[in-house]
């Protein structure tokens, strides 16, 4: 079942020449993780921004689990559905103490207490940061910080989540903590998950790749599909995952191995076969 469906979407920003997005279809299945390549300009946080109604399209339909996002009347149960976690988690957390800003939306939404408690430990659970729950927010680390924010859109119940370049203002090791949350919502709690990213080593680990240039799509398939196009990759002005890199020079080199490679350990295989 798919729970977004973009028909034929086009967006313009008021003082913009030409549009962000260009005529975009889509469908994301429930369930899945797919992740968004694009260099900047491409539309890729458009289309985030669309998707969780806090854009409306120019042209053409978006639906969360059927709802239409340009329904006023749906607003809230569209953001509630598909819910949005930012590249700077400081602009996402509103309370003092860690546990009462994961409380904030269903708060504002008449959950009962009862049920917010449970919540809110639930979230911090699957975050794994249930341990710093009576932590004050600015006193984390970045990686923590945006696994809180991620907290927060978990507590309303959000069956997908939009994330917006959400390591880009992390180190590695907070990359690698977002990144592993991510996974695990998805593999073990189900969670749709739109990853819009730059970086390829994060894409890797998507079930699907879409990559947009100037507002369209240009490719969409399995990592493996998408990154064995390593030239045409290039021509949109992004790179490869390294190991895809080094598999294509090999094969220009005459070494007889397959360019579709995308993991250390396949490479690897590859060369010790």
């Amino acid at each position: 079942m798919d729970i977004i469906k973009i028909e034929n979407v086009k967006y313009k920003y008021n003082d913009a020449d030409k549009n962000a997005l260009n005529g975009i279809n889509l469908n994301i299945r429930k369930g899945e993780f797919t992740a968004v390549l694009g260099h900047n300009g491409s539309g890729k946080s458009t289309l985030a921004k669309l998707i969780n109604s806090l854009l409306l399209p120019t042209e053409g339909k978006i639906y969360v689990n059927e709802m239409d996002t340009s329904d006023d009347s749906k607003l809230w149960d569209v953001r509630q559905t598909a819910g949005m976690v930012f590249q700077n988690p400081d602009n996402q957390l509103v309370a003092t103490i860690v546990e009462e800003d994961i409380a904030f939306g269903p708060e504002n939404q008449g959950v009962e207490p009862s049920e917010i408690r449970k919540r809110v430990d639930d979230a911090l659970n699957a975050v794994g940061m249930y341990e710093f729950r009576k932590r004050p927010p600015h006193l984390l680390s970045g990686g923590q910080k945006q696994r809180i924010a991620i907290a927060g859109v978990l507590a309303l119940n959000s069956e997908c989540i939009i994330l917006d370049e959400p390591t880009a203002m992390l180190d590695p090791s907070g990359r690698k903590e977002v990144i592993e949350t991510i996974k695990k919502l998805n593999k073990e709690e189900g969670k749709t998950i739109l990853l819009i990213t730059h970086y390829m080593d994060e894409a890797v680990q998507a079930d699907r790749v879409i990559i947009m240039d100037k507002g369209t799509v240009k490719i969409d398939g399995t990592p493996k599909e998408v990154f064995k196009n390593v030239e045409r990759i290039k021509k949109y002005g992004l790179d490869v995952p390294q190991v895809t890199e080094l598999a294509y020079e090999l094969s220009l080199e005459g070494i007889d191995i397959p360019t579709d490679l995308i993991t250390k350990k396949e490479l690897v295989d590859e060369l010790c076969r």
